[in-house]
C-alpha cells in the first residue's frame, strides 16, 4: 500500500515550534550532533578580566544562534514550498551544535547565557515568520543577510577574544565556516539579495542585541 507523506496543521506545527523554543531557551536542554571544536585545544590561564570578557563575547554568540533557531522556525512555519521549509529546518539543526558549543564555553568560563534570551527568541521567531509569509525568495534572502551580519560578528570577535583562549576561537572558527555556507546555500536557492539600506538597519538592530547581551 502507498503512503502518502503526512500534511501537518497549523496547531500540529505551533506545538513543535513550542517544543523547539523550550529547546532552545532551557539550559542544556539541546544536544549537539558534532563535538566542541573546543576539545580539540588545550586550556589556557586566563585573568579574571579575560574570562569576563570571552565569556561577554560568548554569550553575544549564544543569544545569536537562539535568534537564528528561532528565525528558521518562523521561516519553516510560513514557507510556501517544501523545500524551503525542508532548507530552513535543515539549517536550524545545524546551528543546534552552535547553540550547543557556545553555551558549554560560556559554562566553562564560568559565566550564564544571556537572560535576554526568551525577548530576543519572540523578536526573531516574528520576523522569520512575517519574511515567510511574505515570500520564500524574501526569506531566503533575509537569511542570507542575517548569516552575513553573522560572520561579521564572528571574524570581529576572534580579534577580541584574549589571545591565548583557543578554546573559544575554535569554536568560533568553525561557526563562521558554517554561517557563511548557509548564506551562500539560501542565495543559491533564490534568495533575494537585499540592498544596502537594509542591512544597515539589520546591523543597527544586531548592535542592540550585541551591547544588551554582553553582560545580561
Amino acid at each position: 500500500m502507498a503512503t502518502h507523506p503526512r500534511h501537518y496543521s497549523l496547531f500540529d506545527k505551533l506545538i513543535t515550534n513550542a517544543d523547539q523554543a523550550l529547546r532552545t531557551l532551557v539550559p542544556g536542554a539541546a544536544t549537539a550532533e558534532r563535538s566542541t571544536p573546543a576539545s580539540q585545544r588545550g586550556a589556557a590561564e586566563l585573568s579574571d578580566s579575560e574570562r569576563q570578557h570571552a565569556a561577554g563575547l560568548m554569550r553575544i554568540n549564544h543569544t545569536g544562534e537562539v535568534c537564528a533557531q528561532a528565525l528558521y522556525q518562523g521561516q519553516a512555519l510560513t514557507a510556501k514550498l517544501p523545500q524551503v521549509r525542508d532548507a530552513m529546518e535543515e539549517a536550524a539543526r545545524e546551528e543546534v551544535d552552535h547553540l550547543v558549543w557556545c553555551e558549554q564555553r560560556i559554562h566553562d568560563l564560568g559565566s550564564h547565557t544571556s537572560r535576554l534570551n526568551p525577548l530576543f527568541y519572540g523578536l526573531s521567531f516574528g520576523i522569520g515568520a512575517l519574511a515567510g509569509k511574505v515570500s520564500d525568495k524574501v526569506s531566503l534572502g533575509f537569511v542570507a543577510a542575517t548569516e552575513e551580519q553573522v560572520c561579521k560578528h564572528l571574524t570581529h570577535h576572534m580579534t577580541e577574544l584574549p589571545i591565548q583562549d583557543e578554546k573559544s576561537k575554535a569554536v568560533l572558527l568553525q561557526m563562521l565556516e558554517d554561517e557563511a555556507r548557509h548564506a551562500t546555500t539560501a542565495i543559491n536557492a533564490g534568495g533575494y539579495k537585499f540592498p544596502a539600506p537594509v542591512k544597515f538597519l539589520m546591523a543597527g538592530m544586531a548592535k542592540v542585541m550585541t551591547k544588551s547581551t554582553y553582560r545580561v
